[in-house]
């Protein structure tokens, strides 16, 4: 039976010059779509910070994907980090700088009773600014981030260095 790891480098599309020249993107939709894949990514992610959460929260989009399968398989909640403009009125919206610009992210923060335990789930850990924002902003709404799950980790970007030594589990590094 392959590892998580080894379905995610057999399966995962890679794209050179995607979205700009230079860039070498990393599909995961064929690597989620794959059942074997998606119970071997989600048992380890799971697997990684068994006992140690209350509540998964997954980064738009990519994330919603693996953080509903990490809960369902927990048997807890997942609540939905969006980008700006996607959620009713009554959100916390945290602003960040990306390498290409800025952007904004929100929650509805009464999903979150202070104290809750979330791990974060996303698809790629790069340079860290989506996901040290939606630490921040959990962290905000009184919740206390468990760890930081993701699939691939672009380590040259640093991204890791940016999330203050919160406990970062990545499946594959590139």
């Amino acid at each position: 039976m392959p590892t998580a790891a080894e379905l995610v480098d057999r399966l995962t599309l890679v794209v050179p010059d995607f979205p700009e020249p230079g860039v070498l993107f990393r599909d995961l939709t064929p690597t989620l779509a794959d059942a074997e894949a998606l119970r071997a990514i989600t048992d380890e992610l799971v697997g990684a910070f068994a006992g140690g959460f209350d509540l998964v929260a997954g980064i738009e989009a990519r994330g919603f994907l693996l953080a509903a399968a990490a809960a369902y398989a927990a048997g807890t909640g997942v609540v939905a980090v969006r980008k700006a403009g996607k959620l009713p009125p009554r959100t916390l919206i945290e602003h960040y700088e990306l390498e290409y610009g800025s952007a904004a992210i929100e929650i509805r923060a009464e999903q979150l009773v202070p104290g809750t335990r979330v791990l974060v789930l996303d698809d790629v850990l790069a340079t860290g600014g989506t996901v040290e924002a939606t630490c921040a902003l959990l962290e905000r709404a009184g919740a206390v981030v468990a760890g930081v799950g993701v699939v691939l980790e672009l380590a040259a970007l640093g991204g890791r260095q940016r999330l203050g030594g919160r406990p970062v589990h990545a499946l594959r590094g590139v």
